[in-house]
């Protein structure tokens, strides 16, 4: 898979150009470069900021598929943590806003579609080798075609 992969999600999940400035840096959009290109010690460092990049698209996409505002504050999250310099930072703002996350799973309702990116969501947080988030990767990949967001197409037209 590698980095086409990780930048195809990421155009996928984040198609409007003012939606990727807002959670997307450079050095996010390279993340996957970067971690190609990782010294032996900068290496679990730049394997998190690819973990964050990855559950941030899928929770972008778990948004747009319920406009579900836990998620965005889940984004938002993952977003200030992907800012980190460091694992300790990643892990410091992660545990403060842990709320976050509780809250993304509680009263949630999401459809099939909604629940196979949770479980990518989840699989993206158990990956623990590069090999694990290539997995996760291609299987978005796949996933991405079969999600419906057909109800901002509804929306744009009632307005």
């Amino acid at each position: 898979m590698s980095a086409p992969a990780f930048e195809k999600l990421l155009r996928e999940a984040f198609p409007l150009p003012a939606e990727a400035a807002q959670y997307l840096t450079p050095t996010e959009h390279q993340a996957y470069a970067a971690l190609e290109k990782a010294s032996k010690p900068e290496l679990a460092f730049r394997f998190e900021r690819v973990r964050l990049v990855v559950a941030m698209a899928l929770i972008k996409l778990l948004a747009d598929l319920g406009d579900h505002e836990e998620s965005r504050r889940v984004l938002a999250v993952l977003h200030r943590a992907a800012q980190a310099g460091s694992i300790s930072e990643i892990d410091k703002t992660i545990h403060r806003d842990a709320q976050a996350f509780e809250q993304l799973y509680t009263n949630l309702y999401v459809n099939d579609e909604g629940e196979q990116v949770l479980q990518l969501f989840e699989r993206t947080l158990d990956a623990d080798s590069r090999e694990a988030m290539d997995d996760v990767l291609f299987d978005a990949l796949v996933l991405l075609p079969q999600l419906d967001f057909s109800h901002y197409d509804e929306e744009e037209d009632e307005a």
